[in-house]
């Protein structure tokens, strides 16, 4: 998707991007990107304090691969959202959203065609920091429990409730 050959700049490992970055990232002026909020559904950037948008690398391909059916081969607004909803089925994958202060790390289903290899790197930075909490956790769990005894009336409560989470997301992780 990110074509050398399509006079667009490369775009940076970052994880989110200003409305003003992804301008010059997909050479569309802001009130472009605004509009086209409005006509493509898949294209969602998170908004923040003041109303500011924040794009992911998913949103930013979304955008290149509009602009491509616009401008490059002409469709029209419905014609191109015609052919994102007909070949994005086709190459649909799954964007995490790495920002857990506003939706706690859900995956979001997105359609989006070429998403799907920088989709596999994400899904594999957050499953290895999940196997990492959880080795840890596990860690501590296993080293409180082969002592003399397990003894929770030394942990204060905010480890008590740090042990919990971890115990869960192991639950969770070998259900």
């Amino acid at each position: 998707m990110d074509r050398v050959d399509s006079g667009l700049p490369p775009i940076p490992a970052k994880r989110y991007f200003t409305i003003g970055e992804v301008s010059e990232l997909c050479l569309v002026k802001p009130y472009v990107l605004r509009y086209w909020e409005q006509e493509f559904v898949q294209l969602k950037p998170m908004k923040r304090r003041g109303n500011r948008r924040y794009y992911q690398h998913h949103e930013v391909l979304l955008i290149r691969r509009i602009r491509e059916l616009l401008y490059d081969q002409g469709f029209t607004i419905s014609g191109a959202r015609n052919q994102l909803a007909e070949h994005g089925g086709r190459h649909q994958g799954v964007a995490v959203d790495l920002d857990e202060d506003l939706d706690d790390g859900d995956l979001q289903d997105v359609a989006v065609p070429g998403l799907v290899a920088a989709t596999a790197s994400a899904e594999m930075r957050v499953a290895a920091r999940a196997l990492q909490s959880a080795s840890h956790a596990a860690a501590t769990a296993e080293a409180m429990l082969t002592g003399p005894q397990l003894d929770l009336s030394r942990l204060d409560a905010e480890a008590l409730v740090s042990l919990r989470e971890e115990l869960l997301e192991i639950r969770d992780l070998l259900a």
